[in-house]
């Protein structure tokens, strides 16, 4: 039977997550709202309207939240062709494909932002489906975003492994019933990641990549 290794992008396989701090930042800057940078860095990964409802709270109108989120994704899309890969990313797909893995991106990115995200990663053949926060009506850390990517390559969640840097994703993934595997590198603390649900920690992909044999993602014997 088909396993299937699910993988959260940005922090995870684009190192993008400080680039989110800093354009989110400046869209409630611009906005007039004064939003302590730490604050954000631990809310990236949530979708746009999660993230400016976790920091800004539930009283907003949809029309300050959309024009927050079209303020963030236009000063954030001026590093569309620039976004740099984590060392290896690509490799680990590719040698995951290799090994029989069904590689499945799970992001709350689209459009052009995932298409420049995927040009940073190059290794769209190895890339099988993705499942964009678009398709679902809950994004992490609710578990349907890694469940949706699971059903488009049809593989059950005892036979997958979600990849991911953020405690929205290992509680997506917990709730969804895969194993959870962390990487350090989105910045975001081991203990926070263990206490989320990840059943293993690398720093990033290169760790990962190094270490496959002795991994939630070793090749089946």
């Amino acid at each position: 039977m088909e396993r299937a290794a699910v993988f959260d992008v940005d922090g995870t396989l684009v190192d993008t997550n400080h680039l989110h701090v800093t354009t989110w930042w400046e869209a409630f800057r611009q906005a007039g709202h004064k939003v302590p940078m730490h604050d954000i860095h631990r809310s990236v990964g949530l979708s746009s309207q999660d993230l400016i409802a976790h920091l800004l709270g539930d009283d907003l109108d949809q029309d300050e939240v959309d024009a927050l989120s079209a303020a963030h994704k236009t000063l954030y899309g001026t590093y569309f062709d620039r976004l740099p890969p984590l060392k290896d990313a690509g490799r680990l797909l590719k040698r995951l494909d290799d090994d029989g893995w069904t590689i499945v991106l799970a992001t709350s990115a689209g459009g052009s932002e995932l298409s420049a995200l995927r040009r940073a990663i190059d290794a769209d053949d190895a890339i099988k489906a993705t499942a964009s926060a678009d398709d679902v009506s809950a994004g992490k850390p609710a578990p349907e975003p890694v469940e949706h990517a699971l059903d488009l390559v049809g593989i059950p969640p005892e036979r997958a492994v979600f990849v991911g840097d953020t405690v929205w994703d290992m509680r997506a993934g917990s709730r969804a019933g895969v194993t959870c595997v962390g990487v350090l590198c989105g910045g975001i603390p081991r203990a926070a990641l263990v206490e989320a649900g990840a059943d293993a920690i690398y720093r990033d992909p290169e760790h990962l990549l190094a270490l496959l044999p002795d991994s939630p993602l070793a090749p089946e014997a």
